[in-house]
C-alpha cells in the first residue's frame, strides 16, 4: 500500500477536485483507493455522497488519529491511500506529510500560489520526504504557465502534464463522477489519466528506493535518477 498526500497550506488550489479525478483514475485501471480526508470544508465526503460508482471508500479523519489508521488500512489489500489535507497551516497538514510516500503539491499559475507552498515545503524538506508540483487550474494557453513550469523546476519535481482550468472538472463533481467518467473522451480526462500515469510511476519508483535504503542501512541513501526530488 502506498500513500499519496496532496498538501499545500492555501485554500482554492485544487487539492480535493484533484485527488478525486486522481482516485477514480486509478480506480478505472483496477486499482483499490481510499481517501482519508482531513479538510473541514469535506469537499471530498459531499463527492461521494451524490456518487453512484463504486469506489473510492473515503472516511475523515483528524490529525491525531491518521497514523493509526493508516497502520489499520495497511492489512485491508488497499493498493493507495490518498490524504486530502485543509488548506491551513495545522497539525494535521504535517501529519499528512509525515505518513506519505508522495506529496503532492498543487499550484496555480499565480503570484499569490507561487509565494504560498512556501510553508508546506518547508515541512517537506524538513521531514525529508519526495514530493511533486502539479501545475493545477492553469489556462489553456499563457505565458505564466511556462514560467511557472520553470520556476517549480528549480524547486523539485514537475510532471510532463498540467491540468487546464475546464468545466469538465466542476460539472464532474456536481454528479458525483471524476472527469474519466464524465466526459472519457474530453481533453480533462486525458490530462488526468496522464497525470495519474506520471504519478503511480513515481510514487512506485520511490517506494522501490525506500525498500532498498531500509535493506542497507549502513550504505548512503540510495536516490534513483527517476525517484529525486529536490
Amino acid at each position: 500500500m502506498r500513500t499519496i498526500a496532496f498538501v499545500t497550506q492555501k485554500g482554492g488550489s485544487g487539492k480535493s477536485t484533484l485527488c478525486i479525478n486522481l482516485s477514480v483514475a486509478a480506480r478505472d485501471l483496477g486499482r483499490s483507493v481510499c481517501i482519508l480526508e482531513m479538510d473541514r470544508q469535506a469537499t471530498v465526503s459531499d463527492w461521494a455522497e451524490h456518487r453512484r460508482g463504486d469506489g473510492p471508500e473515503v472516511a475523515q479523519v483528524e490529525a491525531s488519529q491518521l497514523e493509526a489508521v493508516i497502520q489499520r488500512l495497511k492489512g485491508s489489500g488497499y493498493d493507495y491511500v490518498f490524504i486530502d489535507t485543509p488548506g491551513v497551516d495545522n497539525p494535521g497538514t504535517l501529519a499528512a506529510i509525515r505518513a506519505a510516500d508522495l506529496c503532492v503539491v498543487p499550484c496555480r499559475p499565480t503570484p499569490a500560489d507561487l509565494r504560498a507552498f512556501k510553508p508546506t515545503l518547508a515541512a517537506i524538506y524538513r521531514l525529508e520526504k519526495r514530493f511533486a508540483f502539479v501545475l493545477n487550474q492553469t489556462p489553456p494557453r499563457s505565458y505564466r504557465v511556462r514560467d511557472a513550469a520553470d520556476g517549480l523546476t528549480v524547486l523539485g519535481v514537475v510532471p510532463d502534464v498540467n491540468l487546464v482550468l475546464r468545466n469538465d472538472y466542476q460539472d464532474a463533481i456536481g454528479v458525483g463522477q471524476g472527469v474519466t467518467e464524465f466526459n472519457p473522451h474530453g481533453q480533462a480526462a486525458d490530462e488526468v489519466r496522464r497525470l495519474w500515469a506520471w504519478m503511480e510511476k513515481r510514487v512506485t519508483s520511490v517506494a522501490t528506493v525506500v525498500k532498498r535504503n531500509a535493506a542497507a542501512p549502513h550504505k548512503r541513501p540510495e536516490v534513483s535518477k527517476n525517484a529525486e526530488a529536490a
